[in-house]
């Protein structure tokens, strides 16, 4: 079980104040959508809650660990942030097999069973270079759930996707919920976030503004 709490957590960056004095409780079992324009501190949140920056002022702690004092990083956790770089000269599985070899925790099977979730080919020589966007959107996914994290952290990932990639998202994203993970979401169309989020939170310049439970935002 995760359990995470942000507690009045600031980022200033270049005496520009990007999350101001945030606070939130995070639990396994639950998906959570991140709600806002550009540029409201979605994926600045999701930097912090990953441990890829420092809060200004404020502590993320993670069952009890704080972050960046206990622990460096989320001990265990899945990211899909902007833009996702592999290797142009590898395959998809080249590419997440190297990944894997990291941590030793994803076998050949879990990487292939993990593209074929994604509609991805495991079989395919085809080299990152080639793909279409679309493609390497799902090889990112693919890259943050192969794991079977604790924390599955997804930021825009219907980008790029036609309806069949969306719907792919949707089972992904319900997935990993009934594995227990807990999922953080963002996503710029809202009947999408709707559907897959059980709390919503709502941001602005840097604020969070409102906590939704439910579908209703």
């Amino acid at each position: 079980m995760m359990h995470i709490i942000v507690s009045h957590v600031s980022k200033t960056i270049k005496n520009n104040p990007v999350i101001r004095d945030i606070s939130m409780e995070l639990h396994s079992g639950v998906v959570y959508g991140f709600k806002g324009i550009n540029g409201s501190g979605k994926t600045m949140l999701m930097r912090l809650i990953c441990g890829l920056i420092r809060p200004t002022q404020g502590e993320i702690s993670m069952n009890g660990k704080i972050l960046g004092k206990d622990i460096s990083f989320p001990e265990s956790i899945g990211i899909f942030l902007e833009n996702p770089a592999f290797l142009d000269a590898y395959s998809g599985f080249q590419n997440l097999k190297l990944l894997a070899s990291i941590k030793s925790v994803a076998s050949d099977a879990d990487i292939r069973n993990t593209l074929l979730r994604v509609g991805l080919d495991p079989d395919s020589r085809k080299n990152y270079k080639k793909y279409s966007l679309g493609m390497k959107q799902r090889l990112g996914i693919a890259a943050a759930v192969m794991e079977k994290p604790d924390i599955v952290i997804l930021d825009e990932p219907t980008n790029s996707l036609d309806e069949g990639g969306v719907n792919l998202v949707k089972r992904i994203v319900q997935d990993e919920k009934e594995r227990g993970a807990l999922v953080i979401i963002s996503c710029h169309d809202a009947e999408i976030l709707k559907g897959l989020s059980d709390e919503t939170f709502l941001l602005e310049q840097g604020r969070l503004v409102g906590h939704i439970t439910g579908g209703n935002i």
